[in-house]
């Protein structure tokens, strides 16, 4: 708790940050958080909002000799993946997690955008919301690109991190099962599109499901 106040403070002198829809965040249960990539410094703009003890996430394992990230993320027992393959070892590691209650952030892009639009997500995070038996909860971030920039300008960048309502989403049938897989992929990531703003969609800025949303009340 220290660690994640530490964070948010630091985000509240160094930037203009701002958090919406905190009173999504369920207060307990096993969870997925799903959340577009834009920096390195995603993971901590998350953390510091989630005020939940059990929070973890998945991690590319490149990052295990990295000397500040790799503590870090054993201190928070973040699970290591390989994501060039499918790992299955973390994969069933991060599903008992979730099945035994505990809240999984997950960026199902699996690498950071570099144009800052949001790039096709893989099915990973809408197969472990399938097998931990769980909810998703969509999360935007918005500036955190921009940090870095606006640090050498002498300038205190907008970082926002807008969070939705959490959904529970169909279940798979073994027949459909890849389709279906796709579909609720997609159906995480619109969620997320529809919290950002038209330059960071990306890639599901023109998806008809997405006007959809956005014409919902």
């Amino acid at each position: 708790r220290f660690v994640r106040i530490l964070i948010r403070e630091l985000f509240r002198i160094l930037t203009r940050y701002e958090v919406q829809g905190l009173d999504h965040i369920p207060s307990e249960g096993g969870l997925v958080i799903a959340v577009n990539h834009l920096s390195r410094l995603d993971p901590p703009a998350l953390f510091s909002v989630i005020e939940r003890d059990d929070l973890s996430a998945l991690v590319a394992d490149k990052y295990k000799s990295h000397p500040i990230i790799r503590p870090v993320v054993n201190f928070v027992k973040g699970i290591w993946i390989h994501r060039e393959d499918t790992d299955f070892h973390a994969l069933r590691k991060a599903t008992e997690y979730l099945q035994n209650g505990g809240v999984l952030g997950i960026a199902p892009e699996g690498t950071r955008s570099t144009e800052r639009g949001l790039i096709a997500a893989k099915t990973g995070v809408a197969y472990l919301a399938d097998k931990g038996g769980v909810p998703v909860l969509p999360v935007a971030i918005i500036g955190t690109d921009m940090i870095l920039e606006s640090w050498r300008r002498l300038r205190r960048p907008r970082v926002q991190v807008r969070i939705g309502e959490p959904f529970r989403l169909p279940a798979l049938e073994r027949k459909t099962r890849a389709i279906q897989l796709q579909e609720n992929t997609d159906m995480i990531m619109l969620r997320i599109a529809a919290m950002l703003p038209p330059e960071y969609r990306g890639v599901y800025a023109e998806d008809p499901r997405l006007k959809a949303l956005l014409v919902s009340p």
